[in-house]
């Protein structure tokens, strides 16, 4: 039985504090509303980010890397299950009664032994042209009376394995000395002298069809040559039919099997399985099965039910959001012409953070929020309009975070800049990590542009590292195939960003902002936002340029 799927709530690629403490907000608003949403992150979380959950006690949500279909999201459940000793008859009535067609075998630790079908279970009759030799697969007396619901009435070992093979004892008593050899298991009704001379020729087990009632003469002399004695309910046919299925499992499972990951995405096992044509495929996981795909699951699968918070360009999202189905916007940046197969719900709003929004929403649908909500909401705010210096403030930002504070019963101003120090500093960051802070895609005019921003109190520190930066952001542009890569190093304190950036056309820095500074960095006094203050600028110059 395959589990039900929550519906992931998800910020843009590189997350920053807005995204992730915006998803988990928002989840839980869903949640309250009676919806299994859970939140999710599309990167790394940086140093301002994992400063405020730790704030509140809060884990960093599930990090999805891609919505590609994976095995593990189409795997059903593997309760049905055989080992190797399981009998054949076992494996029938398993088939029967659930309406299976094939059964993956495993061992006592739950690896994967091989896999049984139906297909094998008629090789197994069809190529029958005598009853099976009973000691080539191992099989006990015990196995015996079990597949015969047989009684056992002479004899104590069980686990004694078969030697011989298995006889009808009928005919003449010549042809009975003629076929019975030592150590066979034979077959016979009430057949008193029959069964004499059966005894006589050492055989290993003797099985009385019918219930027939054995003469205490002829036990004795059973006990006597060691021979196990067996009372079976079935007539000599039925019990000469059913004595085959006490073969082991094992003898006819298919044992090399073709099987799966979790981790394996669907698009590329199902070649495997179109070449291949098995019904089901056992999925393992460090040796273990751990569940069971089935070839018709593959025509058509679930797709992840996503919601997204702070983004709605396709640039911006988690990789494989085209498989995905989206149910929901929450975000307060451009349209980026993301396209939906179907009339969804959007809440996009002209304010500073995603997380006012999701606040808001929390009151008008008259949702308590705990304090430690109210506190990621608030850190959120303050940390995309850098505690409200930035131009995309809104008095609405503002009047929230004051009510986020009373919740959580915070100093707006000291919990503000505890934030934003938390996040200014590059630490031991690598060149790599400054420049992916924050970064988010953008389609500007002809032009594909990266821009990263990375907040701090001290400009300088960065700077040292500039030749460093460009360095690496030529690396990226050159292999993710952008035309422009840009780092804003955006200074709290003094309210002003510098702008590196590297690639062509370098025009357009000059176009957008009056001067292309120096070395690949121009300071811009007063700006604070990329989606106010450099997004604008940078379409309206390739919209002059081209």
């Amino acid at each position: 039985m395959k589990l039900s799927k929550p519906i992931y709530t998800i910020g843009h690629r590189n997350p920053d504090t807005d995204s992730i403490c915006s998803a988990i907000g928002y989840a839980h608003l869903k949640r309250a509303l009676g919806e299994n949403v859970v939140p999710a992150r599309a990167g790394k979380i940086n140093a301002e980010t994992k400063f405020v959950l730790e704030q509140f006690g809060i884990e960093s949500p599930k990090l999805l890397t891609d919505l590609y279909p994976r095995v593990r999201d189409v795997m059903l459940d593997t309760t049905i299950v055989l080992q190797p000793n399981d009998t054949l008859r076992e494996l029938g009535k398993v088939m029967r009664q659930l309406g299976v067609k094939s059964v993956p075998v495993i061992d006592e630790n739950n690896s994967l032994q091989g896999i049984v079908s139906v297909s094998d279970l008629a090789k197994r009759y069809f190529d029958e042209l005598e009853m099976q030799d009973l000691c080539e697969a191992g099989v006990d007396f015990a196995a015996i009376i079990k597949v015969l619901d047989g009684q056992l009435i002479q004899g104590d070992d069980l686990n004694r394995k078969v030697t011989g093979k298995v006889r009808i004892a009928a005919g003449s008593a010549t042809t009975i000395q003629k076929v019975i050899q030592a150590g066979d298991v034979v077959l016979v009704g009430d057949r008193g002298s029959t069964l004499l001379e059966c005894i006589e020729k050492k055989i290993s087990c003797l099985i009385v069809t019918g219930n027939a009632q054995i003469d205490k003469d002829i036990l004795a002399v059973a006990a006597k040559e060691g021979i196990t004695v067996i009372s079976a309910p079935y007539d000599t046919y039925t019990c000469a039919r059913l004595i085959n299925q006490c073969i082991p499992v094992s003898m006819i499972m298919q044992k090399k099997v073709i099987s799966f990951k979790p981790s394996d995405m669907v698009s590329d096992i199902k070649e495997i399985i179109a070449e291949t044509q098995y019904r089901n495929y056992p999925v393992i996981e460090n040796g273990k099965l751990v569940g069971l795909i089935t070839r018709d699951q593959l025509i058509v699968t679930e797709r992840e039910k996503i919601i997204l918070v702070d983004h709605n360009e396709r640039t911006q999202a988690v990789e494989g959001i085209e498989e995905a189905q989206i149910v929901e916007i929450v975000d307060h940046h451009r349209l980026g012409g993301l396209e939906t197969g179907e009339p969804i719900f959007i809440r996009h709003e002209p304010v500073g953070s995603t997380a006012t929004i999701v606040a808001n929403m929390h009151w008008h649908r008259g949702i308590e929020m705990p304090a430690h909500i109210a506190g990621l909401l608030l850190a959120a705010i303050v940390s995309d309009t850098v505690l409200f210096k930035s131009p995309t403030a809104t008095s609405y930002d503002r009047e929230t975070a004051v009510k986020l504070a009373e919740i959580a019963k915070l100093n707006l101003q000291e919990f503000g800049m505890s934030v934003l120090k938390a996040g200014s500093g590059i630490g031991d960051m690598s060149p790599s990590e400054i420049i992916r802070n924050d970064l988010k895609e953008f389609q500007i005019g002809e032009y594909r542009v990266a821009i990263g921003q990375l907040s701090v109190m001290d400009t300088a520190e960065v700077l040292a590292v500039k030749d460093d930066l460009l360095l690496g952001m030529e690396t990226m542009r050159s292999k993710e195939n952008y035309d422009m890569t840009l780092l804003m190093v955006t200074d709290i304190i003094n309210e002003g960003t510098h702008l590196i950036y590297s690639g062509h056309p370098s025009i357009l820095i000059g176009e957008a902002f009056g001067n292309k500074g120096e070395g690949g960095v121009v300071y811009l006094p007063g700006v604070m936002s990329r989606k106010k203050q450099v997004i604008p600028p940078m379409v309206e110059a390739a919209r002059n340029f081209n």
